[in-house]
């Protein structure tokens, strides 16, 4: 296995060899081998163990076993002790996802810290099969099946093309000693049923399945750049703007593809949505019908799907209070109140008015349905929805209008239109300018 695993290093992962490393061992078969395979290549590492404090003794045992192997191999070792089950009860997640959460983002702060380039996980062949049974159980798209990634950003794992036999044999021939883990014998978990009861049963039907699924891995990794580099072609012709408000798509471009659904899936599915069918519907839906994920919220409006952030669309009730000519700061940016000499021609970002005409406190909000203000230098009054719909604003942008207002009468659509009601004149005696930065 040495020879195989330097080749595999060498044609993959060349990278590694001249890289600080951290190894992340749990005193298991896999990991021990991972580390041991490293110091036989001369490789720069640490070894990193989490203790989850889960099984008593044992968890404190295993803690133990990696310390003594790491004065074996001559190598520092970095330790940390997680009180799993408070933190999993904290953040309502399973033990499993806890612990994962704990884990990973541990070793992300211990490679910053300490200026380690990568960290490395055992990974196997079999855990990738059950990885991809899970998934499918569960039910998938394509890159739910393509497996674990070899790496993915500082996390590498070069044990992936070897199998549980193959390392279990290495470890057997070379005399080397590991922690067996209890919990790996329960049925409790989803991954612990499957390799226990249902590869079992596959592995007989194929002794070679391993190999199998590895060509089949290959397959579906090169089916997945394939759709990857026809949904780049589909996002580039699609995309037309990207701003703070959100991105926006033609609806055309969907269209023009045999398989619309397909499309709005492989785009929109890592933004929360499950209501594919609704999504469909969009592309010929009336402006304004959205379809909102606990994240986001995709939205028609007229030609285009408008992909914002949730946020952006949840309603502030709190109105924020202007007393005096003091600077504030809002939502859109800092809004100042100067009073100056003469006055100039409004632009979007400042107005001028009459200050007394001002009754205080003003008052900074959203709009809302109902708001009338008289746009300077148009007689009349019109209905603020009807002036956003007219100046073509998407939803996100009309969602995020604000409002300026004296005794209840709209002094400014901030950004957009200042009112006739409060304009400078001939007789205004002080001039107060309002500017957004």
């Amino acid at each position: 296995m040495l020879n195989l695993f330097s080749q595999h290093i060498l044609s993959k992962l060349d990278f590694l060899k001249n890289a600080r490393l951290v190894v992340a061992i749990s005193g298991g078969i896999d990991s021990v081998v991972l580390a041991y395979l490293c110091k036989e290549l001369n490789f720069d590492f640490a070894l990193a163990h989490c203790n989850f404090s889960l099984r008593g003794k044992e968890s404190d045992y295993d803690e133990d076993f990696v310390v003594d192997f790491g004065e074996q191999l001559e190598v520092e070792v970095f330790t940390q002790r997680f009180d799993t089950e408070a933190y999993a009860k904290q953040n309502k997640r399973s033990i499993q996802m806890a612990a994962r959460e704990l884990r990973y983002d541990w070793f992300k702060d211990l490679a910053s810290q300490m200026n380690f380039d990568h960290v490395l996980t055992a990974h196997h062949a079999d855990d990738n099969l059950e990885t991809f049974l899970i998934n499918f159980t569960r039910g998938t798209g394509l890159n739910g099946l393509t497996g674990i990634p070899m790496i993915n950003d500082n996390i590498v794992r070069p044990l992936l093309p070897f199998s549980r036999e193959i390392i279990e044999a290495f470890a057997n021939e070379n005399n080397i000693e590991w922690r067996e883990d209890s919990s790996n014998s329960t049925r409790k978990y989803l991954r612990n049923k499957l390799r226990h009861e249902v590869v079992p049963i596959l592995k007989e039907i194929n002794p070679q399945l391993i190999d199998s699924f590895q060509n089949t891995l290959e397959n579906l990794s090169d089916t997945a750049d394939i759709v990857k580099e026809s949904l780049n072609a589909v996002a580039k012709r699609a995309i037309v703007e990207i701003d703070e408000n959100g991105v926006s798509y033609k609806i055309s471009e969907f269209k023009k593809v045999n398989n619309s659904r397909a499309y709005l899936f492989e785009m929109f599915k890592n933004f929360g949505f499950t209501e594919w069918n609704d999504i469909v519907n969009l592309l010929d839906a009336e402006t304004g019908k959205y379809v909102q994920s606990k994240a986001h919220r995709l939205t028609k409006h007229r030609g285009f799907l408008i992909l914002t952030n949730a946020s952006h669309f949840e309603l502030v009730s709190e109105s924020h209070m202007i007393n005096d000519l003091s600077p504030i700061e809002s939502p859109l940016g800092r809004l100042s109140f100067v009073l100056v000499s003469e006055s100039s021609n409004n632009s979007e970002n400042s107005i001028y008015v009459d200050k007394e005409k001002l009754v205080f406190p003003l008052e900074f909000r959203l709009w809302k349905r109902g708001d009338v203000f008289c746009p300077i230098g148009m007689k009349g009054s019109k209905k603020v929805s009807k002036y956003l719909k007219d100046e073509k604003l998407n939803p996100s942008e009309k969602e995020n209008t604000w409002v300026i207002t004296s005794n209840h009468k709209i002094v400014w659509v901030v950004g957009k239109r200042a009112d006739e009601r409060f304009k400078v004149e001939i007789k205004t005696i002080n001039i107060l300018k309002i500017q957004l930065k």
